[in-house]
């Protein structure tokens, strides 16, 4: 029961359902008692002595027995229905709000059909167990309880006869279910395994077509499948060895009660009534010994699926405010972001950055500009504090971040990713996801400047239009304008493009620049990008490689000296070296001359 006490915070507040519960449950099985009393009155009392008329009385009082038994009953499901589904509520609503806070990298190894199974079957495990597996449980004490103690006072030595054979069930009951456990986590892991594979091929449908794997996923499926089927059968095996063994001990309780039993009788020891109402008793015993196998499965599998949920519920959140942590108040933040010598590796791989600094005054355009792995997109996830730095620190407005709740500093903060994500809704919704608190001239004018107004308003219902699941049905392009309008809606003081216009076009990329500009005053922004033309006018460029800052300086700083950042120019500018050379030499031309206004 260990367990279900760690879970005790989720059920127990609604513990008047649970005694409820209970206290119908012993009503019901009380009741459960008259019936032997009333067989053994019938026989001696009525049947031999030859009292026919009160026949009809008995009848009466076992229609009053029974509806009073079936009322409590009633109870008992309702109040332990009730207990249950709450417990669910809360429990579910408990999950949610803890993957919503773990950190980035809880879910860098996190698997959603594995997330989705625990959150669904498993907790339904446990709901199942708590609404009606417990209150079974603890019908087999009472009955085996108040069952016994009336055999032992009707005939004591005819009751250690009848039951010698209990020890013996309880010692395969318990033997069985310390064998089946284990085996239900295997079911539980195959099962979120397969609702993985499945989940997967769902949200790669179309990369699975482009590519015609078709025959491969259907393959992958069957071998996760296969493995789902042994891990059953491997249990089903277990259930074969162990309960005809328990039925055969409870089989023979019965057949050594009716031989004793019988000659008592036959003796004059015992009347018959006597021996009908221990036959009657005998299976109020046996029977919830019988199912007790049954009622240990119920329990091990929802044992199996309690520990799955609390590995969710006490799975440390890495990144997390501390204590004393202030909350930055937008009126205030000017988004002077600076980073100390900072150094960062994700677990069990080789630092991301070293030793990197940064002084992005407010206001100004920074940069970043690297092969893949080089550590651009490590240098944004460390300033939203998705991950904690190791050594060095990051500072906004000379507050370290780390001393700031992180709710505020996120909301000072504005990203358009490289994976642009839409949300099954509206396109309004998905714009406005940001900021519910916005009008709708505030969303065009975002969509405009993001260039997506137009596009959106072929669309056949506007910015009523439903994308579909993760934006499907629309282009890329057009996923990646609607993801800016939704960081620029947000008026952010500093502002982060990952890559945000690797999926539109030259023409559409510049057009999109040109509103940046706009946005871009009094912010401080951040531009991760592959192209040079999206860096021409940043403050300062950073090249990295491979975490290490190889480069710094301005576009035209940079076109001056040799370098991976000129050798990157070159490359994109091959097809058109007129369009190169005349930049780069205008770029050297504006260089010189600044350089002469600053001598003079």
């Amino acid at each position: 029961m260990g367990v279900l006490k760690q879970l005790k915070d989720y059920y127990w507040g609604e513990k008047r359902y649970f005694f409820l519960s209970i206290i119908s449950l012993i009503f019901a099985t009380a009741l459960g008692l008259v019936y032997p009393n009333l067989l053994r009155y019938l026989i001696d009392e009525v049947i031999i002595a030859g009292k026919f008329h009160l026949v009809p009385v008995l009848a009466v009082l076992v229609v009053v027995v029974v509806t009073v038994k079936g009322s409590m009953m009633f109870l008992q499901g309702f109040f332990g229905g009730k207990l249950g589904n709450k417990f669910a509520y809360h429990m579910r609503n408990a999950l949610y709000e803890k993957l919503q806070y773990l950190s980035f990298q809880y879910y860098d190894k996190a698997r959603t059909g594995d997330l989705m199974s625990r959150l669904t079957a498993d907790l339904e495990a446990v709901r199942q167990f708590l609404a009606f597996g417990f209150a079974h449980l603890l019908n087999v004490v009472l009955m085996v309880g108040f069952g016994g103690a009336m055999m032992l006072s009707m005939n004591w030595q005819l009751t250690l006869i009848a039951l010698v054979t209990m020890p013996f069930l309880l010692f395969f009951a318990f033997r069985f279910e310390s064998k089946v456990h284990p085996a239900f986590r295997s079911i539980r892991k195959s099962f979120s395994q397969l609702t993985t594979a499945v989940q997967e091929n769902i949200t790669g449908v179309r990369t699975v077509k482009a590519f015609a794997r078709e025959p491969h996923e259907v393959e992958k499926f069957s071998m996760h499948s296969d493995n789902y089927r042994i891990t059953n059968i491997e249990t089903s095996h277990l259930w074969a060895k162990y309960f005809p063994l328990m039925e055969l001990l409870a089989n023979m309780s019965v057949v050594i009660l009716l031989g004793v039993g019988g000659l008592m009788v036959i003796r004059g020891s015992m009347s018959l009534g006597e021996l009908v109402a221990f036959f009657s008793l005998i299976w109020y015993i046996i029977g919830p010994m019988w199912g007790l196998g049954y009622l240990i499965n119920n329990y091990t599998q929802s044992k199996a699926a309690g520990e799955r949920i609390l590995e969710i519920l006490h799975h440390y959140i890495h990144v997390q405010d501390r204590d004393n942590a202030e909350a930055l108040q937008t009126e205030h933040v000017k988004g002077h972001v600076r980073f100390e010598h900072v150094t960062f590796a994700y677990p069990e791989t080789q630092p991301a950055l070293y030793d990197f600094n940064l002084d992005a005054k407010p206001g100004s355009v920074i940069g970043l500009l690297g092969g893949t792995g080089s550590g651009k997109s490590t240098v944004i996830q460390l300033l939203m504090r998705a991950y904690n730095v190791k050594d060095g620190r990051i500072t906004i407005d000379g507050k370290d971040i780390q001393d700031v709740t992180i709710e505020s500093l996120r909301r000072q903060i504005a990203v358009v990713f490289q994976e642009t994500f839409l949300f099954s809704a509206s396109i309004r919704n998905n714009i406005a996801y940001g900021n519910r608190d916005v009008s709708m001239d505030e969303i065009i004018r975002a969509a405009k400047l993001a260039k997506a107004h137009d596009f959106i308003m072929e669309l056949p219902q506007g910015y009523d239009t439903i994308v579909g699941e993760r934006g499907l049905g629309l282009s890329g392009g057009q996923k990646q304008r609607i993801a800016i309008a939704r960081a620029l809606l947000k008026n952010p003081k500093i502002l982060v493009l990952d890559d945000a216009t690797s999926a539109v076009d030259m023409e559409t990329e510049q057009a999109i620049q040109a509103g940046f500009s706009e946005v871009m005053k009094d912010r401080t922004t951040f531009i991760i990008a592959h192209r040079i033309s999206s860096l021409r006018h940043a403050d300062e460029i950073i090249v990295l490689d491979k975490g290490r800052v190889v480069q710094r300086g301005t576009h035209e700083q940079l076109l001056r000296e040799e370098g991976p950042y000129l050798e990157t120019y070159k490359i994109q500018y091959a097809d058109h070296p007129d369009i190169a050379e005349a930049r780069g030499m205008i770029a050297v031309a504006e260089a010189d001359r600044k350089q002469r206004r600053e001598a003079l």
